[in-house]
């Protein structure tokens, strides 16, 4: 069946328009444009995204994703990325990273730390993190969580020993708590990252 002659020119760009409203939804949004975007798949199948969460059907949509088997190469675009978004220096998510996990994305530790940023499960809960595994969610909330605490206590070093000891224990101690591991891996970083 034909279309009529008006038609056949739309009919033409459909392709085109198509494939501009997924690269729009598909292109990263520029550092400050927003947090996430939501999805919410209804009874009938119909998929609703929204840049904010309307209510409790809404989950975190994450379009930027990295495979869990990923090498060190692929993962700093992702730490760009984010870093940028949340307004941070790239290179000191690297860092944390490095002493983190050291690139290694199906990292847990004896604590249940999980991923490249070493989220724990009770973290991952408060951030909305539904797969702590999934690389690049776990740099997104890592990097979410470090802005948080960075913004917190108003400096990197506090910052960083929040989010290995927890805000209780720098608030408690009224600086770097006195344990020894958050002491070292303050200094580890701060002496990657080159401001020791």
């Amino acid at each position: 069946m034909g279309y009529p002659e008006p038609m056949r020119g739309l009919h033409a760009l459909l392709p085109a328009v198509f494939s501009w409203i997924f690269l729009c939804m598909a292109t990263p949004t520029p550092a400050g444009a927003g947090d996430a975007m939501y999805k919410y798949t209804d009874e009938k199948g119909v998929i609703h995204l929204s840049n904010k969460r309307l209510n409790d059907r809404y989950r975190p949509f994450y379009y930027f994703r990295l495979p869990k088997n990923v090498d060190r190469e692929k993962i700093m675009p992702f730490v760009r990325y984010y870093a940028r978004r949340h307004g941070l220096d790239p290179d000191l998510i690297r860092c944390v990273i490095k002493v983190e996990s050291n690139f290694k994305a199906g990292a847990v530790s004896h604590k249940g730390a999980q991923g490249l940023m070493q989220i724990m499960p009770d973290t991952g809960r408060a951030l909305r993190i539904e797969d702590p595994s999934d690389p690049a969610l776990n740099i997104e909330a890592g990097v979410r969580y470090l802005k948080a605490m960075i913004d917190k206590f108003g400096d990197v070093r506090l910052g960083l020993a929040a989010y290995n000891a927890g805000p209780g224990n720098v608030v408690k101690y009224n600086g770097v708590p006195p344990f020894r591991e958050t002491r070292d891996y303050v200094a580890r970083i701060m002496a990657l990252y080159g401001k020791e």
